[in-house]
């Protein structure tokens, strides 16, 4: 009996294998950006030519992204980006020819699938913040530009006040220098002043002294005169 479980199992697994390893073959319509996963802000991995034949993998069922391999790398396209032939015709690849076209829905998980594939880009490292989706991720993105840009505002006006600081620092000393200067130079001025005040009082001083000399210095005529001399007439 378990031997015929087993068997049972492993003709099972021999059913499901061409499902799981199916693909199908498309075309991109146009110059298109392959991503790392089902939306356009998803980093872009590689660009595929238009006309370029990829090998379809599988597609999401809620959206009309496609796991797709080209040259060897693995990413994401729009369906509305790529075609495949269909009854003789080419077609956009949608939901309604999935079962047609031999293309499994599955899903995507950036853990697995980057882990997989992504493990030397440089956006892996960021892996974290990508798991919980793209617009998470740029909404953090964001978050973190408003706080750099206000910490460098806030840098900016602090080195504006210390600026403005500076400059009045700058001119309170060169106000404070002329201050010292202008006192300086009237003080010096005063004593200039004074100095030359002494000066003439001095020498008013000297100039009063020897006219009270001249008017104390006896007449040449006193000495010189005597007695029946005729100049003492004088």
């Amino acid at each position: 009996m378990k031997n015929l479980f087993v068997k049972i199992a492993a003709v099972g697994l021999l059913m499901l294998a061409p499902a799981v390893a199916q693909a199908a073959e498309g075309y991109s319509t146009a110059n298109v950006n392959m991503r790392a996963g089902p939306s356009t802000r998803y980093p872009a991995v590689a660009v595929i030519p238009a006309g370029s034949s990829v090998e379809i993998r599988g597609c999401l069922s809620d959206v009309n992204w496609c796991d797709v391999e080209f040259y060897g790398g693995r990413g994401w396209v729009s369906g509305q980006y790529v075609q495949a032939s269909y009854q003789q015709r080419r077609v956009y690849v949608g939901p309604q020819y999935y079962r047609p076209l031999g293309i499994p829905m599955i899903r995507f998980s950036v853990d697995n699938y980057w882990d997989r594939y992504y493990r030397n880009r440089d956006f892996y490292r960021d892996r974290d913040r990508w798991s919980r989706g793209p617009d998470y991720y740029y909404r953090d993105r964001d978050n973190r530009d408003r706080d750099r840009d206000r910490d460098r505002d806030n840098r900016d006006r602090d080195r504006n006040w210390r600026e403005r600081d500076g400059d009045r620092d700058g001119r309170d000393r060169d106000r404070d220098w002329r201050d010292d200067n202008q006192r300086d130079d009237r003080q010096r001025g005063d004593r200039q002043r004074g100095e030359r005040q002494r000066d003439d009082r001095q020498r008013g001083e000297r100039q009063r002294d020897d006219r009270r000399g001249d008017d104390r210095r006896p007449d040449r005529r006193d000495f010189d005169c005597r007695p029946g001399d005729p100049s003492c007439d004088e």
